[in-house]
């Protein structure tokens, strides 16, 4: 028996239903890599970022998600290589679809009972998104951006629903803007971790603090308040 059209999946009805010890002999779902590229480069390596979102409220099917990565990566590696992006899987397939086998032989109504006991067994997997949900982001170089957005593109094309790009204003995968990231990096408040960064809160013991972050708080709120750049509420 082949495997049933996805518009019978597509909407969500009732509750999610995930893998566990009630819910046994769920099959693997087809994607099993989630960050692609440069995984590891630095932050201040990819300032760009491009996200892909979902503007229904719908199912994805595992493999559409692996679809859609193999398609946005070709695409990137070939415009901007191997090394010039790093491009993350947002949703994870965590739901369980079910089927109801139905025999379709002679003399099938003697050996089935219909729709009696209908639940049905384990099929494969599907991601659950919202409106407004993103599904994938890539972080790369300034010069690539209309590859970046071709990329996504193309990709949209193995979603079901309606999907849109745009263009973040954050710098990377970090939560500062680039007007934040370039102010913190000016005053010498921002702490580069990895591929993400972070603001010196300025708390904790002046022993086990680096010299450039030794500065009172109340310092440091005043900076950011006069530049206008943050909430009052949120330093």
């Amino acid at each position: 028996m082949g495997r049933r059209p996805w518009k019978c999946y597509r909407q969500q009805k009732g509750k999610p239903w995930i893998k566990s010890r009630y819910c046994r002999g769920v099959p693997d779902p087809k994607i099993r890599i989630f960050d692609i590229g440069k995984r590891n480069a630095a932050v201040e390596s990819f300032p760009l970022v491009v996200h892909m979102v979902c503007l229904e409220k719908i199912q994805i099917a595992s493999e559409a998600l692996e679809a859609a990565r193999i398609t946005a990566n070709r695409y990137l590696i070939k415009m901007c290589g191997k090394d010039g992006f790093h491009l993350r899987i947002r949703v994870h397939p965590f739901h369980v679809t079910r089927i109801n086998k139905m025999l379709s032989c002679a003399g099938a109504d003697r050996l089935q009972t219909g729709m009696r006991h209908a639940w049905g067994k384990p099929m494969g997997t599907a991601a659950r998104t919202d409106i407004g949900c993103v599904l994938m982001s890539v972080r790369t170089k300034d010069e690539h951006k209309a590859n970046a957005v071709e990329a996504f593109r193309r990709t949209g094309f193995r979603f079901p629903g309606k999907i849109k790009t745009l263009i973040g204003d954050t710098w990377g995968f970090t939560k500062f803007t680039r007007e934040q990231y370039e102010f913190l990096r000016k005053e010498g408040l921002l702490k580069l971790d990895g591929i993400n960064a972070l603001r010196a809160n300025c708390r904790g013991l002046i022993r086990q603090t680096k010299p450039q972050y030794r500065i009172e708080r109340h310092e440091m709120r005043q900076k950011l308040i006069a530049s206008g750049l943050w909430n009052d509420t949120r330093i």
